[in-house]
């Protein structure tokens, strides 16, 4: 991983280590957006409920919603989220999880966390998810960062970028 300091201001670097345990401790109570790009090259910016999990982001969306038809054509896409004290903006790549043990494991921590969901196969049912999600069954989307950027709201101040080797 690469850091480049990008604050103006004089601050030190953030550090990683203080931006991913924020992301282990957030979990469901943060609020996370999607950004995907619509074929005609429009933005598609939609909440999503997340989870972070060994280096990688998971998103959960129905076959027929716009994100999933945007990522089919283009697997380019951005998640923010405001954690305690950093704002985080993360760009990668999404693809969808086709690994019967990998939705299995992730829908599993979902359930831990209060979800009743579960995984059927590659994909994912419960009694409700997020409106934005569509209706059942979900597909489980794995999110691959290259770069993530951070611009801290609290002491010790200030702004840089990760690029992550791939």
């Amino acid at each position: 991983m690469k850091a480049k300091n990008l604050d103006i201001y004089g601050s030190e670097p953030l550090l990683w280590s203080r931006v991913l345990e924020q992301l282990e401790q957030a979990r469901e109570k943060a609020s996370y957006f999607l950004a995907t790009t619509r074929p005609d090259g429009r933005p598609h910016l939609a909440g999503v409920g997340a989870r972070w999990e060994d280096g990688k982001f998971y998103v959960v969306s129905g076959p027929g919603t716009r994100k999933s038809k945007n990522l089919a054509q283009n697997p380019n896409c951005s998640l923010a989220v405001s954690l305690d004290d950093v704002d985080l903006v993360v760009e990668g790549t999404a693809a969808k999880v086709t690994d019967p043990k990998t939705v299995a494991r992730v829908v599993a921590n979902y359930a831990a966390a209060g979800w009743p969901a579960h995984a059927e196969g590659r994909v994912i049912v419960a009694p409700y998810s997020a409106p934005s999600a569509g209706p059942a069954p979900w597909d489980l989307y794995e999110m691959t960062p290259t770069q993530a950027i951070a611009v801290a709201s609290g002491e010790p101040f200030g702004a840089t970028r990760w690029r992550f080797s791939q």
